[in-house]
């Protein structure tokens, strides 16, 4: 069952209670991320998220870290382009100490400058680890190309100039400027009892305060078209395409999801059979939409032999063009519209998955949508819809393509042309 409370502060409590599992998860999301930042403060919203966890007024880092295995659970964050996210998942008998040391965590870290100047190094291994993963890297790169100067287009863990520069002030003023109780909401799913739960969030979160007024400078981004390789001496050519995706709220975002599973979503996607299956061309070969609360991109990647990377480049063309003109017909769509439903509901059966679900609806459409809700639009998803729907984003002029290991430009730049 679905709840929704409003503490006295304006922070948003979204709760799914699922009585048939024995686990809860507690998330704390704030809607700030790597889009947000300023000039050099790349990078910043990723490591703020890092030092959270590196000891409290009253906890040391390893006793937080000693605190949730003693319960068995799992403490841990993440930094999106748009959010970023700190969360518990525990027995639902730990609840109480979980929130505790959740809430603690959250408000009371105390950013040290000896902490600041360790984590650094951690941050830049981190980076370096992504520069060393090609599949990593090209995705980053080609992130940077298509969005070009957009803050959507950068890197989520900033780059090392500007995270050896980073002191605690910088941290103190990133907090109070974007972690307002407004902007942020807390997520709960599992078992747990709501009369006994709200009054500790009340008291745990409830009177954070916030007196700097909420900036938001985000505008939406477009896919830009253009080609890039990057030379490096690998075994494989890394590629990456991309085309205009949808944003988090669109109308057709059903119609766009599906368009994905059918391009390379999946093993049975056209991609994925015509490249991999049929011809032996790639191992590693998908696609997936990046979808963000004002705009959104398609991403195809596939490695391969540098020889053949031209010819890849070719056949997936040539599969946007098929849906451009041939459309989808009704036996694939229905496998493929199956397909999204057993997904749905298979990513839905923990309390993590809910946790994030929750949270996700309220941060972005400011509504709870049920599981019925989503497969009811799954089954409205048409073929005309879809034609019309690619028709209008998969535009080859608007085409990037990214190329990590020793390929020839010109052969990619006739593969689009």
């Amino acid at each position: 069952m679905y709840r929704k409370l409003v503490l006295d502060n304006g922070l948003r409590v979204v709760t799914e209670r699922m009585p048939a599992l024995k686990s809860v998860t507690v998330g704390i999301w704030v809607n700030v991320g790597s889009r947000d930042e300023g000039a050099g403060e790349e990078g910043l919203s990723h490591f703020l998220e890092h030092m959270f966890f590196k000891g409290t007024t009253s906890r040391s880092a390893t006793q937080i870290s000693r605190e949730i295995d003693a319960l068995g659970g799992e403490l841990n964050a993440f930094t999106s382009r748009e959010t970023t996210t700190f969360y518990v998942k525990v027995l639902d008998q730990h609840i109480k100490p979980a929130v505790a040391l959740l809430s603690d965590l959250f408000r009371q870290s105390r950013f040290a400058s000896k902490e600041v100047e360790k984590e650094k190094q951690v941050v830049l291994e981190e980076i370096r680890m992504v520069q060393d993963d090609p599949e990593d890297l090209v995705q980053e790169l080609h992130t940077e190309l298509a969005m070009k100067r957009h803050p959507l287009g950068r890197s989520i863990l900033g780059c090392a100039q500007t995270i050896q520069g980073l002191r605690r002030a910088h941290l103190l003023r990133y907090v109070r400027t974007h972690y307002h109780p407004q902007q942020t909401v807390i997520a709960v799913a599992g078992s747990f009892n709501l009369a006994e739960l709200a009054p500790l969030l009340d008291k745990a979160l409830g009177t954070i305060t916030q007196t700097d007024s909420v900036r938001s400078d985000r505008w939406p981004s477009e896919v830009c078209g253009g080609l890039v390789v990057r030379k490096k001496a690998l075994e494989q050519a890394h590629l990456c395409l991309g085309l205009p995706g949808v944003a988090l709220d669109h109308k057709d975002r059903y119609g766009a999801y599906a368009l994905n599973a059918l391009l390379g979503g999946s093993v049975s996607s056209r991609l994925f059979q015509e490249v991999r299956e049929r011809r032996g061309l790639a191992y590693s070969i998908y696609s997936y939409l990046s979808s963000y609360s004002d705009s959104g991109m398609l991403t195809i990647y596939a490695a391969t032999r540098p020889k053949e990377a031209a010819r890849v480049v070719e056949l997936i063309s040539r599969e946007i063009r098929r849906l451009r003109t041939k459309g989808v017909g009704g036996e694939e769509l229905e496998r493929t519209k199956n397909q999204m439903k057993g997904n749905l509901m298979l990513s839905l059966e923990n309390s993590q998955s809910r946790m994030s679900k929750l949270a996700k609806d309220e941060l972005h459409q400011r509504r709870y949508t049920s599981l019925e809700e989503m497969l009811t639009d799954i089954d409205r998803v048409n073929g005309e819809q879809l034609l019309r729907l690619s028709r209008e984003l998969f535009d080859l002029n608007r085409l990037s393509v990214t190329a990590l290991g020793t390929v020839s430009r010109n052969s990619l730049q006739a593969a689009v042309s």
